[in-house]
């Protein structure tokens, strides 16, 4: 069913995500597609055909109910399941990942970082020790990776990623600003580029005074 879903469907996911765990901490039981729209910016017939994709959740005259819709749509996200992820690259992004964001409230269980840098092999962020770049490929014949995060300089972007094809790591979330075209068969790449956020917003700023 998956590869039948289009891909703005699976990004308004995370936001649904969001949206049930604020309305929950605020102890809102349930809540009306046209509710939730009205919060979302949305329009109520968009939230009903992308709930639809995966079957529907709601009941006819009630609406949805806030903790049982939080908790299936983190299943479709894979919130109920943990897989195992490496930080390819600790200068100061990669360190900022791994101090600060969460993954294990995600389903991502953190477990080496790697650079090259010899001030930094050998200590760690947040409890995640920083090995050796140089023993990458040794580490993923030993370890089962299925996500690897690419926080290293955009030049080593495409080699490092076929070593990871290589060695079975099923998901890349790319931080290195370039988008990864080498053939990499199955394997998914998340390319993140913060500028285009920032040029999204210069957009929305054209002409306020």
């Amino acid at each position: 069913m998956k590869y039948k879903i289009s891909a703005n469907v699976i990004r308004r996911l995370p936001r649904y995500l969001r949206r049930m765990t604020m309305l929950e901490r605020q102890e809102v039981e349930k809540v009306s597609s046209t509710e939730l729209g009205e919060r979302m910016g949305l329009t109520a017939s968009q939230i009903r055909q992308d709930f639809n994709c995966f079957g529907g959740f709601g009941q006819q005259g009630y609406g949805y109910n806030v903790k049982q819709l939080r908790e299936d749509i983190g299943g479709i996200l894979g919130l109920d399941r943990t897989l195992s992820a490496i930080v390819i690259g600790a200068g100061n992004l990669g360190r900022a990942l791994i101090a600060n964001f969460h993954f294990s409230s995600y389903g991502f269980c953190l477990e080496a970082a790697f650079d090259t840098d010899p001030a930094l092999i050998g200590t760690s962020v947040n409890g995640t020790a920083i090995l050796n770049g140089a023993s990458l490929e040794a580490y993923l014949t030993e370890n089962h990776v299925d996500v690897a995060v690419l926080t290293m300089p955009k030049g080593f972007a495409a080699e490092i990623a076929r070593l990871l094809v290589r060695r079975g790591v099923r998901g890349i979330w790319n931080f290195t600003g370039t988008d990864i075209d080498a053939d990499l068969g199955d394997t998914v790449v998340e390319d993140v580029h913060l500028s285009d956020s920032l040029l999204t917003l210069g957009y929305y700023l054209r002409g306020v005074s």
